[in-house]
């Protein structure tokens, strides 16, 4: 379900989820056990100056790459686990975890020489006080090695997309990395890395996508770690050398409250911004963002657009308790919990708001008809120049006004909408008229982005905006993107074809 990569873009991701729904997705790495031991607390030890924990409660549930699967399961792909368990009561019972969240776990291998990966953790009134971990890692035997190379034999031709899990226990070996490679050559297929070890091991597979956290990303371009108030302009400067040594087409590298950094071959840079969320001690969150980004790509969606979908996953499960996994209806209703759209009193009150707390505010206005990749690297770089984003965008008179007759394509409302699955873009309000003067005028925005087919004598606002104390910024378009280009593409293309 490959899009063109000049083709109007999509973020709502309802929608996405929709398209997404019903994928075969394959999952091949390290199944671990996540066992919560819960208790309370009220003195300490006579034998050491320790807590004793009087026990409540266990629950389990699948983590590493078995927590993988079950989110994408969740997220409404039908999924296939491929990996290295014990022929152990937690063995069995990850199996059956996974089963239960719909997980087909048939081409999991049991070796009778190993104990299943489990991670215990004691917590006493919700809090973890210590981890425990048992099984066992390191390279698996040469007849399990061969029986995982037999199922992604059996298992990649009938998928449509294969994430890659490895949390370096042994699963994911050089025979099952060669054996892949295989594969794609043969038949290439959406193929999303997550690992704890060198991606560059991975270059050989032809991936789609590499998901490294911030220190992965830093261990693999064997650069220092940044103050946190710079590491996102440095991961910016260098994060495209990811490309380079690991082959991907993507990178997206997580930064934990602060979002997502995704670097593209074809494109700029582009950041996800996380919505404030309630942080619960959920563990596992990088795996719902790896199978949401898998699931998005493989929907056909841009890579900002599917990090976006990947960030919201992520945002839920960070809101849970646990090993946690995320459900395409929790997406939804995350995506629609807060409207972005604003009128202009209750917008200038906001602003004031956060104008008094110290925070930079920037306005861009336009018509947004289809939006495309031009407008998402364009909408990025605004929300980078301050704090708050507020864009204007043009009333369905005022587009026929300055386009012509046909013009909208989508109406006022369907373009907010779309707009409001961006994260930079933090509030969006309609406005009537060629040009926002009487937003300028209410809000008095400290930066105001225009495109570069703008100057600073030529733009209608200069002096208003100076006026009233604040900054003009032009910022280039992309080459090439532009409603008007797509649009006369379409209609070239339905010419083509009825000739």
């Amino acid at each position: 379900m490959n899009r063109h990569p000049d083709s109007a873009m999509d973020t709502d991701l309802s929608s996405l989820l929709d398209r997404a729904a019903g994928l075969r997705v394959l999952v091949v790495g390290d199944a671990i056990l996540d066992r919560y031991l819960d208790g309370t607390t009220r003195r300490l030890c006579r034998e050491a100056p320790v807590p004793v924990v009087s026990l409540t409660g266990c629950t389990e549930s699948p983590g590493g790459a078995a927590n993988a699967a079950a989110n994408a399961a969740g997220l409404g792909a039908q999924v296939s686990f491929l990996s290295l368990v014990g022929r152990d009561p937690e063995g069995t019972q990850l199996c059956r975890l996974l089963i239960d969240h719909g997980v087909v776990v048939e081409r999991v291998v049991r070796a009778s020489d190993r104990l299943t990966l489990t991670k215990s953790r004691v917590l006493a009134d919700k809090r973890i006080l210590l981890r425990f971990d048992e099984g066992t890692g390191g390279p698996p035997a040469p007849e399990d090695d061969y029986r995982l190379i037999q199922g992604l034999q059996a298992l990649v031709p009938v998928h449509d997309a294969v994430i890659v899990s490895d949390y370096g226990y042994g699963t994911v070996s050089q025979k099952v990395i060669d054996a892949l490679a295989a594969l794609q050559r043969r038949s290439p297929r959406v193929l999303v890395v997550d690992s704890r070890r060198q991606l560059s091991r991975f270059r050989s597979m032809q991936v789609t996508a590499v998901k490294p956290n911030y220190a992965e990303a830093l261990a693999l371009l064997k650069v220092e770690e940044e103050e946190p108030a710079r590491r996102v302009d440095a991961l910016a400067q260098s994060g495209r050398r990811i490309l380079e040594v690991t082959g991907a087409h993507v990178a997206a590298v997580t930064l934990d409250q602060e979002g997502a950094m995704i670097f593209e071959r074809s494109g700029p840079p582009y950041r996800a911004y996380p919505k404030p969320t309630r942080f619960a001690g959920a563990t596992g969150a990088g795996d719902t963002f790896t199978s949401a980004l898998t699931l998005a790509l493989a929907a056909g969606a841009h890579a900002p657009v599917a990090a976006e979908l990947a960030s919201a996953a992520a945002a839920v499960v960070i809101g849970k308790e646990g090993t946690a996994v995320c459900t395409a209806q929790e997406v939804r209703e995350y995506a629609a919990r807060e409207s972005k759209v604003i009128d202009s009193d209750r917008l200038a009150m906001k602003v004031r708001f956060y104008r008094e707390q110290g925070r930079r505010i920037v306005f861009t206005n336009g018509c947004f008809d289809l939006l495309h990749r031009g407008h998402i690297t364009y909408l990025s770089h605004a929300k980078a120049l301050g704090d708050l984003l507020i864009v204007a965008v043009n009333s369905d008179r005022s587009v026929q006004a300055l386009k012509g007759a046909g013009r909208p394509i989508n109406p006022l409302s369907d373009r907010l909408a779309v707009l409001g699955a961006l994260s930079c873009v933090d509030y969006l309000i309609g406005f009537d008229g060629a040009s926002p003067t009487d937003l300028l005028r209410l809000l008095r925005p400290d930066v105001y982005v225009k495109g570069a087919d703008y100057t600073r004598e030529t733009l209608p606002e200069t002096s208003l905006v100076e006026s009233l104390g604040g900054a003009i910024h032009f910022l280039p378009y992309v080459d090439d993107r532009s409603t008007s280009n797509i649009i006369r593409r379409i209609q070239e293309a339905e010419v083509n074809r009825a000739a």
